[in-house]
């Protein structure tokens, strides 16, 4: 491919292949770096002595690609805080509670119960300390929200990041792990002491600015809804939107205008370019506009929250903007990489964030895939040209992310393209009106009508974008979609592009290649799933228990119809196991699968007068009996206890099974009970 001829793509490529090493192999650390330090010292002799002949020796370019890789290896595991000696897990700290100082870096999505925040560490029992940790406090009537840089004392103790403990769940400990968070604590407002709220960096800085622009908007007149939606369009920050309306622009295939990216930063460089165009006339007036353009965009970028998408967005259009202002000529595919090798060998951790990935998807396939669609057809009026410029640059775009989205979403927004043409062609006018309304609110000169006017706005791309989701008709949910399938659906894109551009045999084999692996790869995935299996799933004070043959799953449970609709813990099962059929019921007293008999013992503790032996046991609402007896009378090979029961049963029969010698499975700390 013509495009593997840029060197910064091999090297990039590279450094990609080394990140994704060290994240999954365990690697030691100093023997990378010793390595990758030799082999930089005989790169360096390569190319000092036999600089001439470096074109004919392919050693030479061997060596840069193993160094490249080494340096991927390295930047990824330097990032490892636990490598520090004074990391928190690192130190002799209390099982129980300890005095913890900390500094908030970071405010998260608040859930029902608790406002959530990321914090760096600053001490343990007054000994110097570091880390990240996720603090959770409980909202009341009384609690505030904290800023960014408020330094605050707690005396807690250190709780671990549940993993998942439900088939197919989304895997928060993992997430969290990427981020460096470890563990968690679980506060109340008054068992924190504020030490200070002076600002210190420069993220504490753009929290100011925001609070600050967030208060003159309210004092304007802005109300919640329309408020929550210019702070995601114009500063990055989507915590408050309603979930209602969060949800709305998922299924309607417009949720990437809430999340500042390339599009974004994109308009907001148009408007700069318009704004200092002046300066051109000045001496030195195209590198003065240059080095402004640039420091703009990336307080922006910090103002926004330095998200994957805000910081390859605005590291991409800083090289086009340097580059054009040099006069230099610039390669799409070269300043996507450059910026990708940028923000990864110093970030290397981005290339897991799911942002990251849609983000330079979205724009491989833009650039790719749009010219390709573009050429079928040529609009004779303007407005129509535009349209179909709109249309094909979305289409393209979803070429793009529809893989990846279906791997991670398991969801397709078929209405993703009106939507699209509606609200794509208004953003100029949103981001650029939006940003005049911030500078007047923040001069205290934003008359009312203006207030209005935008609010008006607002609700109207609300109102339309639940107009577009209210078709669920359209909208593909629970699609199963495995890595593979991934990675074959992109080698069947690129063969079909590279069929478009040369149409050669080559092309249009390897095609057909990889159509017929994804094809193979769905043929598996369809026998994998053939089987029967017995689930216990862990659901808080309720009782779900499934039954699945094959593709068919037939669950027995207690929800109530608001709690069935909300419940993920089935939707996550039929996707991750691909399942076509769900059944519902009610909870019976004896289940059998295979040659195990299964005793449910619920509230009334009723147990006697069986006519089989039960293999298993499983407890449920938390029964009322002595265990030691059931053991004794039952001979059970297994005790299971859902999530239905207390706590403190719960814990009381672990104590008796241990001293019986019965086997305990809990589902709240060890998961779903499984029988394959």
């Amino acid at each position: 491919m013509k495009l593997l001829n840029f060197t910064i793509i091999k090297l990039t490529i590279c450094l990609v292949i080394g990140i994704v090493i060290a994240h999954f192999a365990n690697t030691d650390f100093q023997t990378v770096l010793y390595i990758t330090i030799s082999l930089i010292v005989i790169l360096g002799f390569f190319w000092l002595f036999l600089r001439k002949k470096i074109d004919h020796l392919p050693v030479f370019g061997l060596l840069t690609y193993l160094c490249l890789i080494g340096i991927g290896m390295i930047s990824y595991s330097i990032q490892d805080e636990k490598l520090q000696s004074y990391h928190y897990t690192n130190l002799n700290i209390s099982k129980d509670f300890n005095s913890i100082t900390f500094k908030i870096k970071e405010r998260l999505k608040p859930d029902n119960y608790n406002e959530k925040y990321i914090v760096s560490i600053n001490s343990v029992n007054t000994k110097k300390a570091s880390g990240k940790l996720l603090i959770n406090i409980r909202r009341d009537s009384l609690s505030k929200v904290l800023s960014v840089d408020d330094v605050l004392v707690t005396s807690s103790q250190l709780k671990d990041i549940q993993k998942p403990i439900n088939p197919h769940q989304f895997d928060y400990n993992k997430y969290l792990k990427l981020k460096q968070v470890y563990h968690q604590l679980y506060l109340k407002q008054d068992e924190l002491l504020l030490l200070s709220d002076s600002k210190t960096t420069i993220y504490g800085f753009a929290d100011k600015l925001r609070t600050t622009i967030n208060t003159k908007l309210i004092e304007a007149g802005f109300k919640n809804e329309a408020l929550s939606i210019m702070n995601a369009l114009l500063l990055g920050q989507r915590q408050t939107i309603d979930k209602t309306i969060y949800n709305n622009y998922v299924n309607s295939g417009t949720i990437h205008i809430l999340a500042v990216s390339g599009l974004h930063v994109g308009i907001i460089l148009w408007i700069l370019n318009f704004i200092f165009k002046p300066l051109l006339y000045l001496k030195n007036g195209n590198y003065l506009r240059m080095v402004i353009l640039v420091t703009t965009l990336w307080s922006f970028a910090v103002i926004a929250g330095l998200s994957p998408s805000v910081t390859r967005a605005v590291t991409m259009f800083s090289i086009i903007s340097i580059a054009m202002h040099l006069k230099r000529s610039t390669n799409i595919y070269n300043t996507l990489i450059i910026s990708a090798f940028i923000i990864l060998l110093f970030k290397p951790t981005f290339l897991f964030e799911v942002g990251f990935q849609m983000s330079y998807l979205a724009v491989l396939g833009i650039v790719s895939v749009q010219p390709i669609i573009y050429r079928l057809w040529k609009p004779k009026f303007l407005v129509t040209d535009k349209l179909w410029q709109i249309f094909t640059v979305t289409l393209a775009a979803q070429a793009g992310v529809v893989p990846i989205s279906l791997f991670y979403f398991h969801q397709f927004p078929g209405l993703f393209f009106i939507s699209n043409i509606v609200v794509i062609p208004f953003l100029g006018l949103i981001l650029g009106f939006g940003l005049l309304v911030i500078a007047l609110a923040l001069l205290n000169m934003l008359p009312d009508f203006i207030v209005v006017a935008y609010s008006f706005i607002i609700d109207s791309l609300n109102d339309f974008i639940a107009w577009v989701a209210q078709f669920e008709g359209f909208l593909f949910r629970d699609i199963p979609y495995t890595i593979l399938q991934v990675i074959c659906s992109y080698l069947i894109i690129a063969a079909l592009v590279q069929v478009y551009k040369f149409r050669n045999f080559k092309w249009v084999a390897l095609s057909l290649i990889a159509i017929l692996c994804f094809q193979s790869i769905s043929f598996f995935n369809a026998y994998k799933v053939q089987g029967d299996a017995f689930i216990v799933f862990n659901k808080s004070r309720y009782s779900m228990i499934g039954q699945k043959h094959n593709e068919e799953l037939l669950v027995h449970h207690n929800l109530d119809s608001l709690k069935r609709k909300t419940d993920n813990v089935i939707t996550n099962y039929k996707v991750g196991e691909s399942i076509e059929n769900i059944e519902m019921d009610s909870l019976q007293s004896i289940y059998q699968f295979n040659d195990k008999n299964i005793l449910v013992i619920d509230s009334l503790g009723v147990y006697k007068g069986l006519s089989f032996q039960p293999n298993y046991i499983l407890l449920r609402n938390s029964p009322k009996l002595n265990l030691n007896r059931v053991i004794d009378s039952l001979k059970p090979e297994l005790i299971i206890a859902d999530a239905s029961n207390y706590k403190s049963y719960a814990k009381r029969w672990k104590i008796t099974c241990e001293h019986k010698k019965i086997p305990f499975h809990y589902t709240y700390e060890k998961g779903a009970f499984i029988i394959d």
